[in-house]
């Protein structure tokens, strides 16, 4: 039997599409995946606009002000990355994130950029990318003055307040099944609990932890760094290497001109003062 062309290019078309289905995808979106990655960089531009996720109650790192503004660490790395990107440091919307979300922002694409002071691990290497790391850390352990806790034996079958979803949970989690766990959402509901008596201690980054004592000068980090040495880095969604590339590009410049260091002197310094050096803290 014969068939016309008209109906050969149609079958064709369909032998095409279905082949195409079998393999997990339609033309059209064989087509669309590798453009897509591609494009998220110039999609940001056409946009004007980057999203970055950060804290909001985590001072000196991510906090929003008196006034509603966005302050801190993390805001200024986000500033400067608008600024390169889009010409301006006010092109950056702020999407304020908790730490057990942080994750779930970056896969369901709420943020193009986090940069919620967090800390780079193997298990969240296998959800997101990471870009290069711009701090490093360690986990300490803050207390009353009146009832210090200055070895992790004394934490044995006490409570002590953590993050959900902070490498102060995992840590613990994993090593210390004899403490027991309180977790929170919030920084600042965890820092509540500890002020309330709630828990004997509270363990968190030591350099959020440092921080902190400072401004409650009734509590001291008698634990300065527990744990494995860390680092902090941005991420960005998985797989999408054009704008992992342009982060840690943006990363690398940030710490040749200078900018990472100023942005330090800015917000953490008059925190810190001369307890702590910045290249205690910057990641090389």
């Amino acid at each position: 039997m014969k068939l016309n062309s008209k109906f050969k290019a149609l079958l064709t078309g369909v032998t095409l599409s279905l082949g195409l289905a079998a393999c997990g995808g339609s033309a059209q979106e064989a087509a669309d995946k590798p453009a897509a990655a591609a494009d998220t960089v110039a999609a940001i531009k056409e946009k004007g606009v980057i999203r970055i996720g950060v804290f909001g109650d985590k001072p000196p790192f991510g906090y929003v002000d008196a006034e509603g503004k966005n302050q801190g660490f993390d805001v200024e790395i986000a500033k400067e990355m608008a600024k390169d990107l889009l010409g301006s440091p006010d092109k950056v919307e702020f999407v304020l994130t908790e730490a057990a979300n942080r994750v779930e922002y970056i896969r369901s694409g709420k943020v193009d950029v986090l940069l919620a002071n967090f800390t780079q691990t193997p298990e969240r290497a296998e959800a997101v990318d990471f870009a290069e790391p711009y701090m490093k850390v360690a986990l300490g352990v803050v207390s009353p003055k009146n009832q210090p806790i200055t070895d992790v034996a004394q934490l044995k079958d006490q409570t002590l307040l953590v993050n959900k979803g902070t490498t102060a949970d995992a840590f613990f989690t994993k090593n210390h099944p004899e403490v027991k766990l309180l977790k929170f959402d919030q920084n600042t509901e965890t820092f509540d609990a500890l002020k309330d008596g709630r828990g004997v201690a509270l363990s968190h980054d030591n350099a959020l932890l440092w921080a902190w004592a400072k401004e409650n000068p009734d509590f001291e980090v008698a634990i300065g760094n527990i744990g494995p040495a860390e680092s902090i880095a941005p991420a960005v969604k998985k797989g999408d290497q054009a704008l992992l590339d342009w982060v840690n590009s943006e990363i690398a410049a940030m710490k040749k001109d200078g900018r990472l260091k100023t942005a330090y002197e800015k917000t953490l310094m008059p925190v810190y003062g001369d307890k702590v050096k910045p290249e205690e803290l910057l990641a090389e």
